[in-house]
């Protein structure tokens, strides 16, 4: 499998990762199953895994560290932090308190001393930047991280980030984990021009947008198995009422004749798209099963030809996100609430 440089951090990681949020209750519940995925994915030469506190309450932490045991050397592991972790408000977000503990908590599940990277998960408007790239940067410190990184951030929040860093003498963030896929172009815009100047590398996810670009949700009703039915919280993102979901409906039929004349199917025409960008790192895969670990990583060394890629800017234009509410990974909270765009006004009709 082919080998990148991760940014400016002098980390080779290989052009596909294995995403671990399948692994428990999220997807599949059968550990032993999933430890060999781990396995076999490493053994086809793949080096990155990456997961997060979140996915499953920490149960797919528990399942990588135990896949891990007596490979822990041969893998570039990531994890995140940021959304809540129980009841007690202070176990979420991205202040020092919790950044702190969550690396601790995530160690131990994991079962080892370190992360090679370590991402705010999310963006945190209530917490001052400094306060968590301080935190971060104690840690790379302490031996417990090796690279900060940042996931979702917008353009301007990775400059601000990169310029919080500088100004107040903080580890800089290193890596960006954007979603980013055929149907979800948006950070050609400028979150990949932004990485690329100031030498982050990036780790997308969402290759397969949810599973649109397996071609799986083209019929009625979605399979059993799939996200649409086994995620409640997502299924309005699957809404076939939707103009949106209609839209990519649309576009993945054609899609699929651009595969069929290319001698390729539609999931390896998506996976390789994702990797197709100079600045893409890697791309993040995240099977529930063995036989889609197998399938997706068949696609590792496919390249497309410059017909194939011209066929499908001509379906989905660079920059252009067709669900960019669903698919946009974080929404500024000031263009999600309505109170924040309009005035408080005082009983005599002034403005407080």
């Amino acid at each position: 499998m082919e080998q990148r440089r991760l940014g400016a951090t002098g980390i080779t990681v290989s052009a596909f990762a294995l995403g671990a949020m399948s692994f428990g209750p999220l997807g599949n519940t059968d550990v032993d199953d999933c430890v060999r995925i781990v396995h076999a994915a490493l053994d086809r030469g793949v080096n990155v895994v990456d997961t997060a506190d979140i996915y499953s309450g920490g149960e797919s932490e528990r399942i990588v560290g135990r896949a891990l045991a007596d490979r822990r050397d041969d893998v570039v592991l990531a994890s995140k932090c940021f959304w809540p972790m129980g009841p007690d408000a202070n176990r979420a977000g991205s202040s020092r308190r919790w950044i702190v503990r969550a690396c601790e908590e995530s160690l131990t599940r994991l079962g080892t001393d370190h992360l090679d990277v370590y991402y705010l998960h999310k963006p945190d408007p209530a917490t001052d930047l400094d306060e968590s790239l301080g935190a971060m940067s104690d840690l790379v410190h302490q031996g417990k991280v090796r690279a900060v990184g940042i996931s979702t951030f917008p353009s301007d929040g990775i400059v601000d980030a990169v310029w919080t860093s500088e100004r107040r003498h903080r580890e800089r963030p290193r890596v960006e984990q954007p979603p980013y896929s055929i149907l979800n172009r948006g950070i050609e815009r400028d979150v990949l021009p932004t990485c690329a100047r100031y030498g982050l590398g990036v780790m997308v996810w969402g290759p397969l947008n949810g599973g649109f670009l397996t071609g799986k949700y083209t019929g009625t009703p979605a399979p059993g198995d799939s996200r649409a039915v086994r995620w409640e919280r997502q299924r309005a993102t699957f809404d076939q009422a939707r103009p949106e979901v209609q839209r990519k409906h649309a576009i993945v039929a054609a899609l699929g004749a651009v595969a069929d004349d290319a001698g390729i199917s539609l999931t390896h025409l998506a996976l390789a798209f994702a990797a197709e960008h100079p600045a893409v790192s890697s791309v993040l895969i995240g099977p529930r099963t063995a036989e889609q670990l197998d399938d997706l990583l068949d696609a590792a060394d496919l390249v497309l030809d410059a017909e194939v890629l011209d066929a499908v800017d001509a379906l989905v234009p660079p920059g252009i996100d067709v669900d960019p509410v669903a698919d946009a990974g974080w929404t500024r909270p000031w263009l999600a609430e309505p109170a924040a765009r309009r005035r408080v006004r005082g009983a005599r009709g002034g403005t407080s």
